[in-house]
């Protein structure tokens, strides 16, 4: 029997539905992607080089990347027993998961069946957009 998987996914969680027959299992990860942005600082009157604002937006995009990196890598652990893969939501973390499968060739290129954009959605709405895609 093949193992049917959809995920909704935004920067916040992502819900993974497995489908196995007539089982399903719903796992839901969060994330802990800072979704803030922190407000420029007042400087010192003297400067007008702005320099230092540069080095914590740095810091704060450096975090937000391996932040990613381990929501990605946490979902990506999943995925990898699928036999299809349907992957939908309403940010564009759904869109960098797909470069992620494609680029380090996780699941083979045929597995990945559909990316969609989506509301946001109840579980029993993901649930039921999971088993219309595969047609269950």
């Amino acid at each position: 029997m093949k193992r049917q998987t959809g995920i909704w996914i935004d920067s916040s969680k992502a819900i993974i539905v497995s489908l196995n027959g007539k089982k399903e299992s719903i796992t839901e990860i969060d994330s802990t992607i800072e979704n803030k942005s922190y407000p420029n600082r007042e400087g010192n009157k003297g400067t007008f080089s702005g320099s230092h604002h540069s080095a914590s937006e740095t810091q704060l995009n450096n975090r937000k990347k391996e932040q990613t990196n381990y929501f990605m890598d946490s979902i990506i652990d999943y995925i990898k027993r699928s036999d299809e893969l349907y992957v939908f939501g309403p940010a564009s973390a759904k869109t960098e998961l797909k470069k992620r499968i494609q680029t380090e060739k996780i699941i083979a290129p045929d597995k990945l069946k559909g990316v969609d954009t989506s509301d946001k959605l109840t579980i029993n709405q993901i649930v039921a957009k999971v088993r219309n895609f595969y047609d269950q």
